[in-house]
């Protein structure tokens, strides 16, 4: 399973292992070897359904395809609660990425993923590869990828440790992105000292198809053949959808590197090109990445339907002596598997030479539900191919619910003093260092990447993105906080003018084996799916990734429900308000403090905020739509301070309530808006608070005036830039 959630309905087998005992836990030493052992109950489920002990090759597919990564056996059932269809949406959930229609000739492929392990231990190649698979996701569909997002969390950048992490991650996203021309034009920045041990990398893709010629990912008709294309297979990536699925508590990175796979673009790029010019062929009948599980997830997932014979000593291999366990798992990139009638063999392999790639005709479809794999004539694996695929038993793991809040406590700074502070805390600061490394322009869409959204053009329409969310709201009130995560991306859409399509996510969560965890995991996908119905955004696909949390830093990461959302709309670039524009504030304030960013500064406590009234983001959209705004943003980290000094750093504005509470307070559904004339806001509720120009920011305040200068914003925005000077 490479993206997307695992398919509802599929066969059960008569012996009933989908209703067999919760799964328990592999021993913590027993994950550090490179093929852990199955636990207990699942070996014995096991050997009872097939009557015999299981060879190697079997041992290792399902160690493989039923762990968490692949089988979800957590988070199944949650899943099945979110609203995945809609109007638009050609194909949701249970392919390699979803297929939503954009226009009557375009249609959107699109899909997330999380690299979260691999990128601790090898930060670069983690990254990068993350990238790669993503991007071949999209690719499997038969689109032609043409944007990345990036949502990355990490440690405090005041430790070594994190910096290198940090620089590391960027780098490879960028290397990676760049070589294969696909613009990364989006991202978000969260560093929060849970991260320290376990650094998030999440990717979201989204690639352009013709409606009506997309590929899926099972296969059609026994007879056909599997031809596995691109790189040749190595022992990189040994293990790494098991790897995936534990934590990395007592590990080191030398006992882990093995798991983590090498990426080279140049060769995506070419893989790229290919499995293009075959889609145009209209021979391509189904296509699968290998990504986790490698061979053996790809063709056995593909195959499900049916079934399939793998040839293991057929596949073009990059290392001498491999045995057929390693070239069934190994996870080597930039490797893709098609379904092809007989007589069109010859023809794929044709087009993979053209571009210089390698490939290998190494399966064949068969109409037994089995999956069988033969190395040099002998049978080394032979299962029931629903057993292998689908059949893992669900865990069943205790929910403890808990209470994080504490009781707000005023800071004794003055107000400059925490402005200052809020601004120069890394989520608000300016991120230039890291967008610098990103070729945005690439492809030629896009139109715009400033404020909270990107804009590219497609067609005569805007695409729209947005990505993030906050998990300090998040852990605080995980079902309030997941939902105006949603609302929060679909507010980013609305200050251009765009309307919501979709959204896919990634679920990170620490063990959900802690009962709190389990809980927040259960909390934040019933608050994903609440506010998606709300809103009819519908959630077509996402991963999970669990057990994130780490010994050495004594760190379990805050629940991260990262969401990746895109809307369509006019073509419009965002603009700064002009000198001498009315700022309005759009919205209610309430006391918001929990988990915002004067919280993280000055520890001040608080409560989180309430779930926003969705209703309010569509009256900014049609503000921005009818042109009675010169700009909008919405208000979230930072609170007010931030928007203003994102939009307006130098005006003069009167705000008439507490000032901690006009400045940071992070209440959701607010938006800040310029405007000529206060008239343009005719029949909506607003308040207007300053007007744009001056030679500072000049916040007129309830006892006092704070004046920031240029100098002190610049000197407050650039501080992590400076702790990045390695």
């Amino acid at each position: 399973m490479t993206g997307s959630y695992p398919t509802i309905g599929r066969r059960t087998s008569k012996s009933g292992y989908l209703d067999s005992p919760a799964c328990t836990r592999l021993s913590r030493s027993a994950t550090h070897q490179l093929y852990s052992m199955l636990s207990a109950q699942d070996l014995a489920l096991l050997q009872k359904t097939l009557g015999r002990d299981l060879t190697d090759v079997e041992v290792a597919c399902f160690e493989n395809l039923w762990s968490e990564h692949c089988s979800y056996r957590s988070t199944k059932p949650l899943l099945k609660t979110l609203p995945t269809e809609g109007d638009e949406v050609l194909l949701g959930p249970g392919d390699d990425a979803a297929i939503v229609r954009f226009s009557d000739t375009c249609a959107l492929a699109i899909g997330m993923e999380s690299h979260n392990h691999p990128s601790y231990v090898d930060p670069y190649e983690g990254a990068a590869t993350g990238v790669g698979g993503i991007v071949r996701d999209i690719l499997s569909m038969g689109a032609r990828p043409i944007a990345l997002m990036d949502p990355l969390y990490f440690g405090p950048l005041d430790t070594e440790k994190n910096r290198y992490l940090f620089e590391q991650v960027v780098a490879g996203v960028a290397d990676y992105g760049n070589c294969i021309g696909v613009p990364v034009v989006r991202g978000e920045l969260v560093f929060d000292h849970s991260y320290s041990g376990n650094p998030l990398v999440n990717v979201v893709c989204v690639g352009i198809v013709d409606p009506d010629r997309y590929i899926t990912a099972r296969v059609k008709q026994p007879g056909n053949h599997l031809v596995l294309l691109g790189s040749s297979t190595g022992r990189d990536g040994l293990g790494g959808a098991s790897f995936a699925s534990r934590d990395l508590a007592g590990d080191t990175e030398a006992a882990s590197r093995p798991s983590v796979q090498v990426g080279d673009p140049y060769t995506e790029k070419l893989l790229i090109d290919a499995i293009l010019e075959m889609a145009e062929t209209g021979k391509l009948l189904s296509c699968r990445d290998l990504g986790a599980a490698g061979l053996a997830g790809a063709s056995s997932e593909m195959a499900s339907t049916f079934g399939a014979v793998i040839y293991a000593d057929q596949v073009h291999l990059r290392e001498t002596g491999m045995v057929p366990r390693e070239i069934m798992l190994a996870e080597s990139q930039e490797r893709m598997m098609v379904e092809v009638a007989p007589e069109d063999v010859a023809l794929v392999g044709r087009i993979a030479e053209k571009y210089d790639l390698g490939w290998s005709d190494v399966g064949e479809v068969i109409s037994e539900p089995r999956y069988i794999v033969k190395f040099h004539g002998e049978v080394v694996a032979d299962l029931p191919i629903d057993l292998l695929v689908g059949g893992a038993p669900l865990c069943s793991w205790e929910k403890e619910p808990y209470s994080a809040e504490t009781p707000f406590s005023r800071p004794e700074a003055a107000v400059k003093d925490l402005a200052l502070a809020v601004l120069s805390h890394p989520d608000v600061a300016r991120k230039d260092w890291v967008y610098e490394q990103y070729d945005r322009d690439v492809q030629l869409r896009t139109v715009s990447v400033q404020n909270d959204a990107a804009v590219l053009r497609l067609e005569d329409k805007a695409l729209v993105f947005s990505c993030g969310c906050n998990p300090r709201h998040i852990y605080l009130k995980p079902f309030e906080g997941t939902a105006n995560a949603v609302i929060e991306n679909a507010s980013n859409l609305a200050c251009l003018g765009a309307d919501p399509l979709c959204l896919v996510n990634c679920l990170n969560f620490a063990s959900p084996e802690h009962p709190e965890v389990n809980w927040q995991l259960e909390q934040c996908v019933l608050g994903l799916g609440d506010a998606a119905r709300r809103m009819t955004i519908p959630v077509v696909g996402g991963n999970v990734s669990l057990y994130n949390e780490s010994d050495e830093f004594g760190t379990q990461i805050k629940p991260t429900p990262s969401l990746g959302m895109v809307g369509r709309g006019d073509v419009r670039q965002w603009t700064a308000p002009a000198k001498g524009d009315l700022l309005a504030l759009i919205g209610t304030t309430e006391p918001d403090f929990g988990g915002s960013v004067l919280d993280a500064v000055t520890g001040c406590g608080g409560h989180a905020p309430a779930v926003a009234d969705p209703a309010i983001v569509a009256v900014v959209r049609d503000l921005v739509r009818e042109g009675r705004v010169t700009s909008a943003t919405d208000l979230s980290l930072g609170g007010l301070l931030a928007a203003l000094v994102k939009v307006a750093p130098q005006a003069d504005v009167t705000l008439t309530g507490d000032p901690l509470e006009e400045l940071f307070s992070e209440t959701y559904g607010r938006f800040l808006v310029a405007v000529r004339d206060e008239a343009a806001l005719a029949g909506v509720e607003h308040r207007i608070i300053g007007r744009v120009g001056g030679d500072a920011l000049t916040l007129r305040l309830k006892g006092e005036t704070v004046v920031i200068t240029p100098e002190e914003l610049e000197a407050a925005l650039s501080s992590t830039t400076r702790r990045m000077r390695f």
